[in-house]
């Protein structure tokens, strides 16, 4: 072996020695990774609520809005049931006033398009409930299939 073949392989050793005790290299060249802590370091909780803890929840008002949002996308391609699955699912039960109003809107116009006029006139009902003051838009009023239901609905709800 010559002298520079040595050198070298001294050189590359005392390097991967050197390289050993980084915290970032260790693993690479046999070196310890850095120690974790024990799974029951948490104090001992169940598993489900220590995955619980761990999960990232959706703000529920993300999750009412996406629920709003495809149950009128529902809607407006003419699937009137999954609209009404959509738009009573418990996505909504956490949702604004409005959002609930609106769901309640979408999910009547299905049930009076679809030719179930008392639960239509029931969800209307059950908008009144929640907000006296509720009414539909201008171009909504005129509606064949909801524009009557929702006026009796409307005036039992002044009654």
């Amino acid at each position: 072996m010559s002298i520079v073949t040595m050198s070298r392989a001294g050189m590359l050793a005392l390097m991967a020695l050197a390289l050993s005790g980084c915290a970032q290299f260790g693993p690479m060249f046999g070196g310890q990774e850095k120690a974790r802590p024990h799974p029951r370091a948490d104090g001992g909780k169940p598993r489900a609520q220590r995955a619980q803890a761990n999960r990232p929840a959706a703000p529920p008002s993300k999750r009412d809005d996406a629920a709003l949002r495809e149950g009128i996308a529902l809607y407006d391609k003419g699937d009137y049931d999954g609209a009404i699955r959509r738009l009573n699912g418990s996505d909504m039960n956490g949702a604004s006033q409005r959002e609930r109003l609106s769901a309640l809107k979408y999910t009547a116009f299905s049930y009076c398009v679809t030719g179930r006029q008392a639960l239509c006139r029931q969800t209307f009902d059950r908008a009144f409930k929640l907000d006296p003051s509720f009414d539909l838009g201008p171009g909504e009023h005129g509606h064949p299939q909801w524009g009557p239901v929702f006026a009796q609905a409307k005036q039992a709800a002044k009654s």
